[in-house]
Parts: structure tokens; C-alpha cells; sequence
């Protein structure tokens, strides 16, 4: 089953710094579906609203990072020395695109002989940013058009529970 939204594919190739928000951690949502956690992040005025999916793993990594009571451990720790011992600093992550059902982010470098960024998806790039305390932004287009992504994947969600048509098997070679 594919899925397609209204407009499938959203990147601004041009990042301008006026049109970035600056983005902070408001909380993570397990109610809708536990198999899609929701990151939310906010603007300081919390006019401005992202949601972020993402897998149960990464949602469980943020949620454990963020307990002040446990010890603090994390699967991040290497590639935080890893980084260090290369000199290597990621400066800042923006929201860059959609596609499908998937956002990706652009990771900023500081101290790389040969990237100045890279691009990847967001679902698998949240905790190391959160435990990194990464400067998140996103522009209010990119917010704007995850909200609509959001509300679609919520329905089709709804649609699924009423209706588990589109979840029956329906090929020969399926069992």
C-alpha cells in the first residue's frame, strides 16, 4: 500500500536564517498511535507548532534522555566522542523536506575537511540532536505542510480502524 498526500514532495532548496524558527522541546505524544510517537516542538512563544514523528526506538532514546532521575545513559555517547575526537561539531538541524510520510533534516557541520551538511531523516536524528542540545529551526512553510501531513496520516489512521480493509492481504503470495 502506497501512500500519497496532497503534495508529496516540499524541500526549500534555498535556507534563508530570517525565515528560521527557532524550535525547543515541548513534549512527546504516545496517545495517538504507539507505533508513530510524536515529538512536539514549539517556537518560544509557542505560536508555532511542529509535530515530528517518530519510531518507538527514538521516542524511547528522548524520553530516557530527558529523565533527570535515571542514570544517565544513552546510545548516543559514542558518536558524541567520535565527534569530539574528531573536532567535528554539528551546529545546527533544519527541517528541510517532505516526502511522503517522512521528514528529513539537514545536519550543519563545523570542523569537516569535506561536508558542510548532510541530509537525513528526522525520525532518526531527533535524540542525537536533543542529547547533542542541537539548535533545531524550521520555517513556518515547512511547519504549515507537516501539520497537513499530520492530520492526513490521523485519518487515514482513523480510516484504517474503522475500515482494516487496507491492512487485509490481498495477494496470493501473502499469508
Amino acid at each position: 500500500m502506497k501512500i500519497v498526500f496532497q503534495s508529496p514532495h516540499f524541500e526549500e532548496h534555498k535556507i534563508s536564517n530570517e525565515n528560521l524558527i527557532k524550535l525547543e522541546v515541548y513534549g512527546i505524544s504516545l496517545n495517538q498511535d504507539p507505533a508513530r510517537p510524536l515529538l512536539l516542538l514549539k517556537d518560544k512563544t509557542q505560536e508555532h507548532v511542529l509535530p515530528v514523528y517518530l519510531t518507538p526506538i527514538e521516542a524511547g532514546v528522548a524520553i530516557q534522555q530527558s529523565n533527570q532521575q535515571a542514570l544517565p545513559t544513552t546510545p548516543h555517547r559514542v558518536t558524541e566522542l567520535l565527534l569530539e575526537s574528531l573536532a567535528i561539531k554539528i551546529e545546527r538541524c533544519v527541517f528541510v523536506e517532505l516526502k511522503d510520510h517522512h521528514q528529513y533534516v539537514r545536519l550543519f557541520f563545523e570542523g569537516h575537511p569535506n561536508q558542510g551538511s548532510i541530509k537525513v531523516r528526522a525520525d532518526e536524528a531527533m535524540s542525537l540532536c536533543l542529547h547533542l542540545k542541537i539548535p533545531i529551526f524550521a520555517t513556518i512553510k515547512f511547519m504549515n505542510k507537516s501539520k497537513l501531513m499530520s492530520a492526513e496520516l490521523e485519518s487515514l489512521a482513523q480510516g484504517l480502524k474503522i475500515s482494516p480493509v487496507g491492512l487485509m492481504k490481498n495477494h496470493q503470495y501473502l499469508n
